[in-house]
């Protein structure tokens, strides 16, 4: 009777082909250590497309472009498999890769920057001005450009409320400060002495409505509260809270060297912060063309 291999065999196989870069190994080795965790000791034969499709739905907590390197390379381990004749067919070839998810902030490089006009942050700020804690996190957010999940992620002690900054840990792992304005300070002040749950580490605290256990604020409740209140107003219909540091990275584009810019937004790469200079070039281009309409037909300025 033929003896089942398992995915780990294969797997221990297809990391010691000859001609394997050691990073490449290491790096691959890494990627699939969480998959080989949960199904190294099946065997592959039964390793179905629905399982593997339920594996990668759980790395939802991954960037989507971490998430499609996985993706991948989980597809180069599978077609060794059918090369090596351990399975007749690679059960995901030809499955779409995730999307990037917009609500977290995610985007392909050519999409559009959207931020907030002056507008629009003057009827947010209108809106939210009576929700103590939205009110201060919408303040943080947008004077910081912090990301949402490192703002979630402080604790109360992490803030020095006296020299208005606080320290995140950012993408791979990297610490920066952020540093926020006398307004933020007062929303936040407000929302400390008036609307946080004592008895917590975390900065923003939430409570179970049935239960009324509080807990650290999660991104969930804070994107319900976000559309309950912007969907008020047709003024924001579409906009998303990930925007706010948009809107942060566009207004400082010219008064900060992009180098700083970067520094402050926590960037890995230099071509992440330069899309937002097009941005301003776009709005600079914008206000030119206004202008000479102005001058040529001055009855528009009335």
């Amino acid at each position: 009777m033929k003896q089942a291999v398992t995915l780990a065999t294969v797997a221990a196989n297809f990391l010691e082909r000859p001609g394997l870069a050691p990073t490449t190994r290491e790096t691959y080795s890494r990627t699939l250590a969480p998959l080989l965790l949960e199904y190294g000791s099946w065997s592959i034969e039964i390793i179905s497309k629905p399982t593997l499709v339920e594996y990668l739905n759980s790395l939802s907590h991954l960037k989507y472009t971490t998430h499609h390197k996985h993706q991948a390379i989980l597809q180069s381990l599978l077609n060794f498999a059918v090369e090596q004749g351990y399975i007749k067919f690679n059960p995901i070839s030809g499955l779409k890769q995730r999307s990037p998810d917009r609500e977290k902030g995610e985007h392909k490089p050519d999409d559009p920057i959207r931020y907030l006009t002056p507008t629009q942050l003057k009827k947010l700020y209108s809106i939210v001005k009576y929700d103590q804690r939205l009110n201060a996190i919408i303040h943080l957010l947008h004077r910081t450009g912090c990301r949402i999940g490192e703002l979630l992620a402080l604790n109360l002690a992490d803030v020095d409320l006296e020299n208005r900054k606080f320290q995140v840990l950012g993408k791979g792992n990297k610490q920066r400060w952020c540093f926020y304005s006398s307004d933020a300070a007062s929303a936040l002040d407000n929302y400390l002495h008036h609307a946080r749950h004592k008895n917590e580490d975390a900065l923003f605290t939430a409570q179970q409505p049935v239960t009324l256990k509080v807990s650290r604020m999660s991104y969930h409740t804070l994107h319900e509260n976000w559309r309950e209140m912007t969907d008020k107003c047709a003024e924001l219909h579409g906009v998303r809270i990930h925007d706010l540091r948009h809107t942060f990275a566009t207004e400082r584009v010219g008064l900060i060297s992009i180098e700083e810019l970067r520094a402050l937004m926590g960037h890995e790469s230099i071509q992440t912060t330069l899309r937002y200079q097009k941005v301003t070039s776009q709005k600079a281009e914008s206000a030119a063309h206004h202008a000479l309409n102005v001058l040529v037909n001055p009855t528009l300025t009335n």
